[in-house]
């Protein structure tokens, strides 16, 4: 029981009377904050009212019932627990009604809720804003007829200034939680957006909302289309990592919320035939659909054991949050996925590289009059150029040196096929322009949009030290002769792109000594940062400096020279290096 103060003020003078409801409005303006707030309004109170037992109760809407929110004199378990629905006790009358009760001896009114064995008498006043019930303030005393007309109609006055600076707390409490949130959910958006990792994402969105909301359990299902399902992907269940069972779309509140779209809240999971049991403890659930574009990826949803749990807060917070949710677990699923398909394409290329290790000779058959070296450095780790050499009859050979258009494993599969084709075609005894004309018709009738082959085809007649060469669109060779750069001229329409195509042979007689190179394009339009492409011209400065080098060596060579020009390969780089034997 509170102590006993001194008797309060009772005002004559109007002007008094008026003096102090300015006081009123004056205390009750000066803060927002809602406990400085009521503090204020029970020594308001006192001063004109006398009260042995004093609490504001707020109403609240969606419960439809009234708690107290600051008291003096009630015992800790009555102010923590009590509940008055709204017409219940004096207190809901009061608010109800919206007029003041006074009961001068509560022992003789059926309507008194008992909270304290010494009280007598009670006044309960409702607040009212914007037509808006706010809540009630009561007073109760230990004397009989403690409360008067007079009390009544002073704390009438009271309530009334005072409602309006509640609620103005109320809605600047309301407002400053909203920006808290938002900012939350802002920071914790471009948290989210920088994991790409699904397992370390879904730990972080569960610590991010229980700092939003206090849950029990939490899961992210994940939509399964193909299994028409909601798949377990992450679960909380009191701070520990569980597993559940996977969810039929359409079943329980989760498959409710996809379906639908919407948010589900169950107030009480125990009276929902929808609700699947998980857990003997849960009562009350929410369930929040993820969508990406117009599509539904998974749910999440929070369960707690408290009946009525979730709020309209809550699902406004989950619903603002749910967005940045979404498109975060669906970048990290697809990159989860991109990494998966890597991996494999990674696996794929290693046996495409294995496979063209064997297509591709690296290193040079025993051909006589010629001393070879080979080079080759992919831009990827398949490569798109492609050369061989096929023995003929006697001691001659063709040696074949060409590109398939792009780069990477499609550029090799269209070279390797170019490659069977001159496999059977070789064996015909054909000439290089004739040999050209059959690949070129072959490969029109198996045309492939966009694909096509540059080719230079040597036959080599060691006999005579002569090369009869046709060209395809190919960089022709470059000779170094004692130290000067000769170029052998043919030239012809890449194969694949055009029917009916005739091509040119030339003759080139060699000399011993003579240094024969072979380039792919991406030795020639190797670029460097400024975007200068290296050329034909640097090609033939080096080979002029070491023209007289091993073949290994000038191989080594001109790739340091590509190198020292820029590091980075934009192409495919091959070489085929041939001095010609005394």
């Amino acid at each position: 029981m509170a102590p006993r103060v001194k008797p309060p003020v009772r005002f004559r003078e109007r002007s008094d009377l008026l003096d102090f409801l300015l006081e009123v409005s004056d205390v009750t303006s000066e803060t927002l904050d809602l406990d400085e707030l009521l503090t204020s309004v029970a020594g308001i109170v006192r001063r004109v009212v006398p009260w042995d037992l004093f609490a504001i109760l707020l109403h609240n809407e969606k419960r439809r019932d009234l708690r107290i929110r600051y008291a003096v004199g009630h015992r800790e378990e009555v102010v923590r627990n009590l509940s008055i629905p709204l017409g219940e006790g004096l207190v809901g009358l009061a608010a109800s009604l919206r007029e003041p009760v006074l009961v001068p001896d509560v022992s003789k009114d059926d309507r008194y809720l008992a909270t304290s064995d010494v009280v007598h008498s009670e006044l309960s006043v409702p607040m009212i804003a914007r037509n808006r019930l706010v809540g009630v303030i009561d007073v109760q005393s230990s004397q009989l007829g403690a409360f008067r007309d007079y009390d009544r109609a002073m704390l009438k006055l009271i309530a009334g200034r005072v409602a309006a600076a509640i609620d103005n707390a109320q809605l600047y409490r309301r407002a400053e939680r909203q920006y808290r949130t938002i900012r939350t959910l802002s920071r914790i958006s471009q948290e989210f957006s920088s994991i790409l990792e699904i397992d370390e994402l879904l730990s972080k969105i569960a610590a991010s909302v229980r700092g939003l909301i206090n849950y029990d359990a939490f899961s992210i299902l994940l939509v399964d289309a193909e299994q028409k399902t909601l798949r377990h992907r992450f679960s909380m269940r009191y701070d520990e990592r569980v597993n559940i069972d996977n969810i039929p779309l359409g079943k329980g509140i989760t498959g409710a919320a996809a379906t639908s779209r919407e948010i589900v809240r169950v107030h009480d999971t125990g009276t929902d035939p929808r609700y699947i049991a998980s857990h003997p403890d849960i009562r009350s659930e929410i369930a929040v659909p993820l969508i990406v574009g117009h599509r539904v990826i998974g749910v999440m949803d929070l369960e707690s054991e408290r009946i009525g749990y979730f709020t309209d807060d809550h699902s406004r917070t989950l619903n603002m949050l749910a967005p940045s949710v979404a498109i975060a677990v669906e970048n990290a699923r697809l990159y989860q996925e991109i990494g998966e398909r890597e991996r494999k394409m990674q696996h794929d290329l290693q046996a495409a590289f294995e496979l063209q290790t064997v297509l591709l000779p690296q290193e040079a058959p025993e051909i006589a009059g010629l001393d070879i070296a080979i080079g080759l450095r992919p831009a990827r780790q398949i490569s798109g150029d492609l050369y061989d050499f096929f023995p003929l009859a006697g001691s001659d050979v063709a040696i074949a040196f060409g590109d398939s258009s792009g780069k990477g494993a499609a550029a090799a599969l269209y070279g390797a096929m170019v490659n069977g084709l001159m496999r059977t075609l070789v064996p015909r005894r054909l000439r290089p322009a004739g040999l050209m004309k059959s690949l070129n018709d072959a490969l029109v009738q198996r045309k492939v949009e966009g694909r096509y082959v540059t080719l230079l085809v040597l036959l080599w007649r060691p006999e005579n030290r002569t090369f009869t060469m046709a060209n395809a669109g190919g960089s022709p060779p470059m000779i170094c002769r004692d130290g000067e750069i000769l170029k052998a001229r043919v030239e012809g329409v890449p194969l694949g792109l055009l029917p009916d195509r005739e091509y040119e042979e030339k003759t080139f007689e060699a000399k011993a000594g003579d240094l024969v190179v072979l380039f792919s394009d991406g030795v020639s339009d190797h670029l460097n940062e400024a975007g200068e492409e290296y050329g034909e011209g640097r090609l033939g400065q080096v080979l002029q400096g070491c023209c007289r080098r091993t073949t290994a060596e000038i191989v080594q060579e001109i790739f340091a020279s590509l190198d020292r020009f820029h590091t980075e390969r934009f192409d495919d780089q091959t070489l085929i290096v041939m001095r010609i034997q005394p």
